[in-house]
Parts: C-alpha cells; sequence; structure tokens
C-alpha cells in the first residue's frame, strides 16, 4: 500500500517543527489513517523523529527492523550505537533500500513501487540539531539556512507558502501556523492528506519534543481556515484591474 501523504520539518533558531498528516488513502467510504510521525530516543544523548512518505509497508517494515536491531544492542549498527545524526540517516537509508529490494521482484509483478522517502530530524550527543531528508536510494540532503524546511509526499500544493513566509528566525509558534497554513491548502486541493495531524515541537534550549495531535473536529484547524479564506478572498479584491491594453490579441490559429 502507498502511504499518500504530506509531511514537512522546519529547523529554525528557537528549535525544530514536524507536521505530518495521517491519511493513508482515500474515497467515498474509504478513508485510512496511519501515524507518520515516529519518535526514538534510544540513549538519554539522542533523539530522532521519522517521517514517511511512500511504501506504508516498506516503512512499517523499515520500523521494525530498526527496533529488532536496537534489541541487538552493539552487535549490530543501530540508533543506539551511530555517532553523528548523518550517520544515522545512513543507517536509515540503507535499512530502507535493502527492505525495497527483498520485494522489488514481487512488487514489480504488479506494478507496484515499494519505496519509501523519509525525514529524519533530531539529534547525536552534543551536536547541532538537524533535519536531513533521506532518500529512496539510501543517501541523504540536509536542510539549509537559506531554504530551512523539508516536505516529502504531495509537497507541490503546500511549497509556495512555505518559500514565500519561512525565515530561519520566525518563532516555532509562527512557524506551526506556517505550517498548519501549508498542510490546509494541500488537503484542500488533495483528497490524499487530510486529518488528524501530528506535530512536533523540538526546544533547542533542553533538546527535548512536545507532540500533539490535531483531530479533524480541531476548533484551530477552523479558525486557521475561515482566516486564510477571508485574507485571500480580500487580496483578490486589491489586485490591480486588469485593461485591455494589459492584452495582446491573437488571431485564431484554427480559423
Amino acid at each position: 500500500m502507498a502511504s499518500l501523504t504530506y509531511c514537512l520539518a522546519l529547523r529554525l533558531h528557537e528549535g525544530m517543527l514536524f507536521l505530518a498528516d495521517t491519511r493513508t488513502n482515500a474515497g467515498v467510504d474509504n478513508v485510512g489513517t496511519y501515524r507518520k510521525m515516529h519518535v526514538l530516543q534510544p540513549a538519554e544523548d539522542r533523539l530522532f523523529v521519522i517521517e514517511s512518505a511512500g511504501s506504508l509497508a516498506t516503512t512499517q517494515e523499515v520500523l521494525d527492523r530498526m527496533a529488532r536491531d536496537l534489541e541487538a544492542g552493539d552487535a549490530t549498527e543501530n540508533l543506539a550505537t551511530v555517532g553523528h545524526l548523518f550517520e544515522a540517516a545512513l543507517y536509515l537509508g540503507r535499512v530502507s533500500r535493502e527492505v525495497a529490494n527483498e520485494h522489488k521482484e514481487a512488487l514489480g509483478q504488479v506494478g507496484a513501487d515499494g519505496t519509501a522517502t523519509f525525514i529524519l530530524g533530531g539529534h547525536v550527543g552534543d551536536e547541532e540539531p538537524d533535519i536531513l531528508l533521506v532518500y529512496p536510494e539510501g543517501n541523504y540532503i540536509r536542510v539549509s539556512d537559506d531554504r530551512p524546511f523539508l516536505q516529502i509526499g504531495e509537497s507541490k500544493y503546500g511549497k509556495f507558502m512555505l518559500e514565500l513566509a519561512v525565515e530561519a528566525h520566525v518563532d516555532l509558534v509562527t512557524a506551526a501556523k506556517i505550517a498548519l497554513g501549508s498542510m490546509l491548502s494541500t488537503a484542500a486541493a488533495n483528497l490524499s492528506v487530510g486529518p488528524p495531524y501530528d506535530i512536533g515541537f523540538y526546544f533547542n534550549e533542553s533538546r527535548t519534543l512536545s507532540q500533539f495531535r490535531i483531530d479533524s473536529d480541531s476548533p484551530l484547524l477552523e479558525r486557521l481556515r475561515k482566516v486564510w479564506e477571508r485574507h485571500l478572498l480580500a487580496g483578490i479584491a486589491k489586485l490591480p484591474a486588469i485593461t485591455q491594453g494589459d492584452l495582446i490579441e491573437v488571431e485564431d490559429s484554427t480559423a
């Protein structure tokens, strides 16, 4: 099963913000949900937030294998033994690639794709907290100061809002408003994205994470939606007029 989703993460001066929807399939009478933001703290000196998009089966097996590796202790590489966040990203990518390759032949026979993409955030030891995007091929990219956010899944609908509004100096509350606005725009444009939404606030000062769930009947979502719609309509009303001189008439090429 492919996980139709939208997840994003922002790295800010104050901390990091993670937001993920939970929808896996959508129809008139068939809506499925599954948690796509996973928090792991295998040792006191490290914390990981993993968001996933793509094959739901691959995601679940990747999480199961990482849990198995943790149980094995120092006998194998795992999230408790990596020395850096980028090593955790490489480890996550390797496990994901192994799972996808093992099922590739069978899935290919039915035209299915078993790959998954992940956002990995958090910290290891005394390193600065960071966010990385892990590709199905196993490599990764790091969020930048110029573009302090990453997206996976149905990213095109909410990307413009993030690019327009996100700057590294915004506080976490403002970032949450921007992120939820991006999520609402995506959900309005694509039925495959929807609530409940999982949101996590990572605080640099304490190096801790607070998690919350926003249900579909949340008054917050309704307030945000109404304000966005009101201001969008007001903005449209203030757009400059289009005059005849602004347009160039063309001949009908079909004539």
